[in-house]
């Protein structure tokens, strides 16, 4: 049995991928497995984790263009944006956590006529 630290690395890394694919709400599965331990312990990460959960989330009501999406997309992302400035380098995996961060950050401009007030 892995250890739950082996888990989120793993859960990250497959989120990454995921994520390159398009593959969001896969993506946002993924990611939620690992985050449920992180969740019931406690876990200092566990809001971040949270936070990119939810940033994949927001790119599939886009990708779906479901009913509302601007809305949608603005509420669900709110999650990622509370949460991002955990990712410092000081945290376990952060380079996996940045890299995550930075493509959400790079969908957010992909899609600025939705985020437009968030993107800089």
């Amino acid at each position: 049995m892995l250890k739950m630290n082996d888990d989120l690395e793993g859960a990250l890394r497959e989120y990454l991928a995921l994520l390159d694919r398009e593959e969001y709400f896969e993506a946002h599965e993924v990611l939620e497995e690992a985050w449920h331990p992180l969740r019931l312990s406690g876990h200092p990460l566990r809001n971040l984790v949270k936070g990119l959960i939810n940033g994949a989330i927001t790119f599939e009501h886009i990708k779906r263009n479901s009913k509302n999406m601007p809305f949608k997309a603005q509420k669900v992302i709110a999650s990622y944006e509370r949460y991002k400035h955990m990712s410092t380098s000081r945290i376990e995996y952060a380079e996996l956590f940045a890299r995550a961060c930075k493509k959400i950050e790079l969908l957010k401009v992909k899609h600025n006529e939705v985020f437009d007030v968030l993107v800089s």
